[in-house]
């Protein structure tokens, strides 16, 4: 398909696997510590006990000046090793992403295939895959030093998160604070 992409996202960071899983999970909790990618977040089923079935509303962005709305539903989990999950809406596919405990790090890879669905996306793909694939890479290495400040911030004695910095916001703000 023309608006087909595949992405693979390598991230090193410091922690167990059960650490990153945690973070990850909580999906609701993506605006507070990914804020540059993830502008709201809404879990509307909770899935079950694993969390499979798990249904979440996502109002995303990268660098470029679109944004997209998506859901993600929960289709696999093997406890801190990944999980799996369907999106459907601006964005149509599947991502897995998968845990490997080396020594004091975990790599995490993420395997995201998607098809574009937004109009915008559909159709100049054939024109700006380029960007749209810069604009990936971007939000996932943003997502990456997120990750890293907010394990940071979860191994601090409660009163000193404050002395992180902040993660960074997305960009152009001012843009959505006008829809």
């Amino acid at each position: 398909m023309p608006s087909d992409y595949h992405f693979i996202t390598r991230w090193r960071v410091r922690a167990t696997r059960e650490e990153v899983t945690d973070v990850l999970r909580d999906a609701a909790d993506l605006p507070r510590w990914w804020p540059s990618v993830y502008l709201e977040v809404s879990v509307v089923e909770e899935g079950d006990a694993d969390g499979v079935g798990r249904v979440v509303d996502l109002w995303t962005k990268g660098w470029l000046p679109y944004t997209l709305r998506w859901r993600f539903t929960t289709t696999r989990r093997d406890g801190a090793d990944g999980f799996s999950l369907r999106a459907d809406g601006d964005f149509v596919g599947r991502g897995t992403w998968t845990f490997v405990q080396d020594g004091d790090h975990v790599n995490a890879f993420y395997d995201w295939r998607i098809a574009a669905e937004k109009p915008l996306l559909k159709r100049l793909t054939w024109l700006l895959r380029p960007a749209f694939n810069a604009n990936h890479r971007w939000a996932m290495r943003q997502g990456e030093e997120s990750l890293k400040l907010e394990l940071e911030r979860r191994r601090l004695p409660a009163g000193q998160a404050a002395s992180l910095p902040r993660p960074p916001g997305p960009t152009f703000a001012r843009l959505l604070r006008a829809r």
